[in-house]
């Protein structure tokens, strides 16, 4: 089998990417120093999987201890980068503390991945380095406007630095994956989005649905969409997740045609966030108490993706449709609920 190092491997996207990864015959093994994973997702997917995942506890600024993963691990064929600070409104308040650790980590991987021989890299992107595009649906050559947030700069640079380290390592493959909005949970409900205060809008609708919050809020209904509120293109998790084997897979098998290439992860879909409310209550059967507020910092007005690319390249296609995603996320935040009140009454 060959093995792959997952950073962020206990975090949402990059759990449920180990899933789909040992589903597909990889080992893995995961670096995450749980500043904002939990050890809850690796039980999740020895559960769903059988397999025991080794998860360093370390962090990716500190170079050292990354060389020591890779010394332990020298059969690694490939790097999957997850880990990163990925909140948008904290990013509006803190920029150094996203500029310091998206950047420095990323330097470390690479450099890594370089003295080791580790030659086929998968950087974890966004739909945040468009910007505000005036090109719907966003193609991948789409010309990127000022990012909204420190965030979406931290992906646009860390694009710019994958770029420029794969030009001058001919031998190094780099995948760089913008996906746009992921959401929902494993079927099984056995892992899903670890976060007690969610800023996401999947997991604020169901943390509100289920009592945690008192209501939701809506950032705005006076944008020029069909309702006024922001367009998102809202894709599973496990889709995602599935995106990322096949993008590893499509480098390691010498199938790509440069050394460093982009694609869109998005079903192609855009949908606002008065719709996305109204398929979940659609599917849970429960009325959300919401309000309108205003416009918040940070957030894009519209955006959803051209997946041409993905599908034709990678064979590439979204199984979940929206009702799917707002049900797994709803499962799953019920599931959440039950093992909290079981751990009470015993």
């Amino acid at each position: 089998m060959s093995k792959i190092l997952v950073t962020g491997g206990c975090g949402y996207i990059g759990g449920h990417t180990i899933v789909d990864l040992i589903q597909n015959g990889f080992e893995v093994i995961s670096v995450d120093d749980l500043s904002k994973g939990s050890l809850k997702m690796l039980e999740g997917i020895e559960r769903i999987t059988g397999k025991q995942v080794k998860n360093y506890k370390v962090d990716l600024c500190n170079l050292d201890d990354i060389e020591a993963i890779f010394l332990e691990n020298p059969d690694l064929v490939g790097v999957i980068h997850f880990a990163a600070y990925k909140s948008v409104p904290e990013s509006v308040e803190e920029p150094l503390k996203y500029f310091r650790n998206n950047f420095n980590s990323l330097i470390n991987i690479l450099q890594c991945a370089e003295e080791f021989d580790v030659d086929n890299f998968v950087f974890s992107s966004s739909c945040s380095v468009y910007g505000n595009t005036t090109v719907l649906p966003v193609v991948e050559e789409a010309p990127f406007a000022e990012p909204e947030s420190p965030y979406a700069r931290t992906k646009q640079v860390g694009e710019a630095m994958c770029r420029d380290f794969t030009n001058i390592n001919k031998h190094f493959n780099t995948i760089l994956l913008r996906y746009f909005n992921p959401v929902g949970a494993h079927e099984s409900a056995m892992i899903g989005e670890f976060q007690d205060h969610a800023e996401s809008v999947v997991p604020v609708i169901t943390q509100t649905a289920i009592g945690k919050r008192p209501e939701m809020t809506v950032f705005g209904n006076d944008y020029n969409t069909k309702d006024g509120s922001c367009v998102r293109d809202y894709v599973h998790v496990m889709d995602i997740a599935n995106a990322h084997t096949r993008a590893l897979q499509y480098i390691i098998d010498d199938r790509n045609k440069s050394n460093c290439e982009v694609f869109n992860l998005g079903t192609g879909n855009g949908v606002t966030v008065l719709e996305l409310i109204a398929a979940f209550e659609k599917v849970s059967g429960e009325k959300l108490n919401y309000k309108i507020g205003p416009r918040r910092a940070g957030d894009v007005i519209e955006v959803y993706a051209n997946n041409n690319k993905a599908c034709k390249l990678l064979g590439w296609e979204t199984k979940y449709d929206l009702d799917a995603m707002m049900d797994t996320a709803w499962r799953w935040e019920q599931a959440v609920a039950a093992s909290k009140k079981t751990a009470v009454t015993n």
